[in-house]
């Protein structure tokens, strides 16, 4: 009794031990490819496998296969350079890049570049191409000329990125800036077109005021001329006339002011005399 209780222990124990082992090698022998994602398989005997493995659950070969994910999900990167303009102006620029890889390029770029290719690539082709660029423009005209600069920048960066097996499907100048010694003489540059500007309406307010004289004296010129012909034609009773209308507006004027006392032209009146005294 006690001999076949061992033996059937023992049976249990290595139908256990079995069927762990066969759960351990059938799970070993296979892996997942998420959404957005391929494989590539290493072949201990053949190499990297020309053939990409594309998303959901695949068998592979124990010890002999292993896999490698790559993410070809669109990724943006940025990365700064300081780069000399054609007129020796340092400037600089924050690049940023959306990129993925080929995926029939997958085995090469493992191959070549291993997991990281982005990161070994990008900076190093993102700078070379931004030196290019701008080494073609002066410091003014990167800003006057952003625009066509974008699209040298774009156009280089996508064919050199394109020897290595990436795709960028966008690529954005997102800062500019220049060196501080340009700064200053970009603000000196303004401050002495301000002061032109300043001068340039202190000249034209003095050439009005000029006119503006020129054209009173003239006037005056042929009041008088014409003051002058009518005494000549009619005698002094134009001015008299002129002096009775003078006198006029002043006693109107004085009338209406309250502090005006008229006093007559003889001493015969007395002021502020008390009869009671």
């Amino acid at each position: 009794m006690g001999s076949q209780a061992a033996n059937l222990l023992t049976n249990i124990a290595r139908a256990a031990f079995a069927l762990g082992a066969g759960a351990t090698v059938v799970n070993s022998s296979l892996f997942t490819v998420d959404g957005g994602e391929r494989a590539v398989l290493f072949d201990r005997f053949r190499g990297v496998i020309e053939e990409t493995v594309g998303e959901g659950t695949h068998f592979l070969i124990p010890w002999l296969q292993k896999p490698f994910i790559f993410d070809i999900r669109t990724r943006p990167h940025t990365f700064s350079s300081v780069s000399g303009t054609k007129d020796l102006q340092m400037v600089n620029l924050t690049l940023r890049v959306l990129s993925r890889p080929e995926v029939s390029r997958l085995p090469d770029i493992f191959k070549t570049l291993g997991l990281e290719y982005d990161e070994k690539v990008l900076p190093s082709i993102g700078n070379e191409v931004l030196k290019a660029v701008v080494a073609q423009f002066n410091a003014d005209q990167l800003l006057t000329e952003r625009p066509h600069v974008s699209a040298l920048v774009r156009e280089s960066l996508i064919r050199r990125a394109k020897d290595f097996n990436i795709v960028l499907d966008d690529v954005a100048i997102t800062h500019l800036s220049y060196g501080a010694e340009f700064s200053k003489a970009v603000e000196q540059k303004q401050v002495a077109q301000q002061e032109a500007e300043r001068s340039k309406f202190v000249v034209m307010k003095a050439e009005q005021e000029r006119r503006a004289a020129v054209i009173r004296a003239e006037g005056e010129s042929e009041s008088a001329k014409l003051i002058s012909d009518a005494t000549a034609a009619a005698g002094n009773g134009i001015i008299e006339l002129r002096k009775i209308e003078a006198a006029k507006e002043n006693v109107l004027s004085m009338a209406r002011n309250g502090n005006v006392i008229y006093l007559p032209s003889n001493n015969n009146m007395l002021l502020g005399v008390n009869p009671g005294r």
